[in-house]
């Protein structure tokens, strides 16, 4: 059991949420993510959790397995072609999980998603959320326009507002 950890998801407040990703933000992510699908017909979502419910905090949850929680919870599997991809965010730990269905996965790899994660969370360190977001979207649709261009007009599959759970 991390009780540092811990303490930070307990101590960690909707306020602090908001500061991060106030109204002005989950817009911007918004329009990022609009402007992204015109390009390709790939879904993306972005998902921003504060901290852990208890019960999974105390059972060592990690911000991957949570991720693919919400990944299903969010139905991002559920695509045409399977290239559905959840940026998600745990901010307690700062971690940037990103999980790709197995369309866009198996054409990009692990190695590729984590190196956006790790640079998203550069930005976040700088406490450059917007940016470190909106980034992270336009090397997301990088892989998506080389692998899933828009042939035609596409319809939008999954919601592209911000989800702040």
């Amino acid at each position: 059991m991390n009780i540092k950890r811990i303490t930070k998801h307990l101590l960690l407040t909707h306020w602090q949420v908001n500061r991060a990703f106030p109204r002005h933000t989950l817009i911007a992510i918004e329009q990022a993510i609009k402007a992204s699908k015109t390009a390709h017909v790939g879904e993306i979502r972005f998902a921003v959790e504060g901290a852990l419910h208890s019960t999974p905090l105390f059972k060592g949850q990690s911000a991957r397995e949570r991720a693919i929680d919400v990944f299903s919870q969010l139905r991002i599997w559920d695509t045409e072609h399977n290239n559905g991809v959840l940026i998600y965010l745990l901010l307690a730990d700062r971690a940037v999980e990103i999980v790709a269905d197995r369309g866009i996965h198996s054409k990009v790899g692990s190695r590729e998603w984590e190196k956006i994660c790790r640079e998203m969370e550069t930005a976040f360190k700088q406490g450059n959320y917007k940016g470190g977001v909106v980034s992270g979207i336009q090397a997301v649709t990088q892989h998506l326009i080389k692998h899933f261009p828009a042939f035609a007009a596409g319809r939008n599959e999954l919601p592209d507002k911000p989800v702040v759970l």
